[in-house]
């Protein structure tokens, strides 16, 4: 690890909860506002976002999802037609009971999701087969009241997109739920530079109201895991319980098969963990507002400041770049760079300058170059590249070395005391067999991987047969 350039931050290896919430304040990403668990994203925060949801949008639009808006209110006789739903999201519930001066004469709920509204809004749309399929995405925010909240991670209002389809068939259901999870594991992968563990949810653990859900799961630094993207099929129920329903080529009634899918805030969350240091942010390239900051050295020695602008200009072509001329000491800015995450810092000073060469320093391995100031495009480009494929390859290894096999109870329990991560193990299937495991160990199920492994023929904990491989871990 580099040299820790900003005191302010609690390391990592010390008290990691408060290392975050050390990244997130100094960097300032956030600010806290006069109700519990709001907060504000301020303009750091929210350009990561954006280039979250613009990335994310432009491989959503090449699958064919068309974005829509709905209301962030729902009538609670909506909310209550399909049961299993409702009760899973009952304690997280806000409502609005007054409109003005008057109470309302039915309550409102505060969308926490918006299945029910795409029912109602699906079942006045919907009537022939010509209709389907219906392959929408709303970008919005929702309310849920978390008891505890942290900033991205869990807080009580968050912005996100949540995708809602509704097919003519039970296969094509399946399929478009199965492309969403592989078009989050993509990006993460390609443009978070976040390996991850793609995989299906066990019934405990699956969406309320759904048939079946699948998951994508991070490991954080401090070898918590961390759920990072959803994809539901509802098979047919709640078009049962709304009468969603449209006519086949013969003219029967059919109800449609829909799903779900969603992304949050809680991105920015897993990259500050997954990549962040003792000296504050990791931003992979692809994801940082900022990917190039020209620092002039001797900026008021004529001629430094306008051949920084200069560079600037020439270099906005292939990167998001800018120039810091604040009157703040070279040294300061250096750890103001550290703390923001910015990829490159390009130095020039008036020496640079008589050679036509500048210093380019990588943010993610504090590497310095001496760069021709003719060939500086060509080397920011490649550098750019390079860091988002070396900040991979890095969260891969990490994730790899911190993914251990229990084949019994007490190497299971072991593990989960002494070494952080993801553990493979064993399962019976059984939903209090999952129970006990997170009782005893504060483990819960992360995902039953696609990608199946016999490491033993008994369960982990009961030591009946075994069904299924599964990825446990503590988690956010």
């Amino acid at each position: 690890m580099a040299d820790k350039k900003v005191e302010a931050i609690t390391s990592m290896e010390e008290d990691f909860a408060q290392w975050y919430t050390d990244v997130v304040v100094k960097a300032d990403l956030t600010g806290y506002t006069s109700v519990k668990g709001f907060m504000v994203l301020k303009p750091a925060g929210y350009a990561i976002w954006e280039l979250i949801q613009k990335q994310l949008d432009e491989r959503f639009k090449a699958t064919g999802v068309e974005n829509v808006y709905l209301p962030m209110l729902i009538p609670e006789g909506l909310l209550q037609k399909e049961k299993d739903h409702v009760e899973g999201f009952a304690p997280e519930v806000a409502w609005v009971t007054h409109g003005g001066l008057n109470e309302l004469q039915e309550k409102l709920c505060v969308r926490p999701t918006s299945e029910t509204l795409f029912c109602d809004f699906y079942q006045k749309d919907i009537t022939s087969y010509r209709d389907l399929p219906k392959v929408y995405n709303q970008w919005c925010s929702v309310v849920r009241w978390e008891k505890e909240t942290r900033p991205f991670l869990r807080s009580r209002e968050f912005l996100w997109q949540e995708g809602h389809t509704a097919h003519a068939t039970e296969e094509e259901a399946q399929e478009r739920t199965i492309q969403m999870l592989n078009v989050y594991a993509d990006f993460c992968e390609q443009i978070l530079a976040i390996p991850v563990v793609k995989g299906q949810k066990t019934e405990k653990e699956k969406f309320a109201g759904a048939v079946a859900t699948y998951t994508i799961e991070a490991l954080m630094h401090d070898g918590k895991a961390l759920q990072s993207g959803t994809s539901h099929n509802f098979g047919d129920g709640f078009a049962r319980a709304f009468g969603v329903q449209y006519t086949d080529k013969e003219n029967h009634l059919q109800y449609v098969h829909q799903t779900s899918w969603g992304m949050t805030t809680r991105l920015i969350g897993a990259i500050i963990m997954v990549h962040g240091d003792d000296n504050g942010l990791k931003l992979p390239p692809k994801v940082a507002p900022t990917q190039v900051m020209i620092v002039p050295i001797q900026q008021k020695k004529e001629g430094v400041l306008e051949k920084a602008e200069e560079l600037r200009a020439k270099l906005s072509e292939i990167a998001r770049v800018k120039v810091d001329a604040t009157d703040k000491s070279p040294g300061f800015k250096f750890a103001e760079c550290e703390m923001r995450g910015i990829p490159l810092r390009v130095e020039i000073g008036p020496r640079d300058i008589e050679n036509n060469q500048c210093i380019v320093v990588r943010h993610d391995t504090g590497e310095k170059l001496t760069v021709s100031l003719d060939e500086l495009s060509d080397k920011v480009t490649e550098l750019l590249e390079v860091i988002q494929k070396d900040m991979l390859e890095t969260a891969r290894a990490h994730r790899d070395s911190h993914t251990y096999t229990a084949t019994s109870w007490d190497e299971f329990k072991d593990i989960i005391e002494n070494k952080p991560g993801f553990i493979k193990a064993m399962w019976c299937g059984e939903t209090e067999c999952e129970e006990n495991i997170k009782a005893e160990t504060g483990a819960s199920t992360r995902c039953m991987p696609f990608e199946q492994e016999t490491l033993s023929d008994v369960c982990v904990c009961c030591g009946k047969p075994a069904k299924k491989m599964v990825y446990f871990g503590r988690a956010y």
